[in-house]
């Protein structure tokens, strides 16, 4: 698995946050094996110097083997919840993804018996 990590000039990505994300990133979705192959992650600040609350965002995308790309979105007051956040939301979307691509298609002439 890739693990790509983005942003726009108002964030700074030192080697400790690099670090940090692609860790954790590395953790929550090793659990899907060779389904995941490529993660991305793009920090940005929507208010720029400005300041504000929740303006924090992540946006998280993530590509499956074999399936269109998956993204979510996360806002927060910090860059650390903002893509702890968009990684909770990328698990419950992943799992139910796949739960989906697992599941036995209905023979038609079965069920109409």
């Amino acid at each position: 698995m890739r693990i790509q990590v983005n942003s726009d000039k108002t964030v700074d990505v030192n080697d400790g946050l690099k670090l940090a994300v692609k860790t954790h990133m590395k953790k929550s979705f090793d659990r899907y094996g060779d389904r995941v192959t490529r993660v991305e992650v793009h920090l940005s600040d929507l208010n720029g110097n400005r300041g504000g609350d929740m303006d924090k965002r992540c946006l998280l995308e993530v590509r499956p083997a074999g399936m269109d790309p998956l993204a979510v979105t996360h806002q927060a007051a910090t860059v650390d919840d903002a893509w702890k956040g968009a990684t909770r939301k990328m698990v419950r979307k992943l799992t139910t993804r796949f739960a989906k691509a697992t599941k036995p298609v209905a023979d038609p002439a079965v069920a109409r018996a």
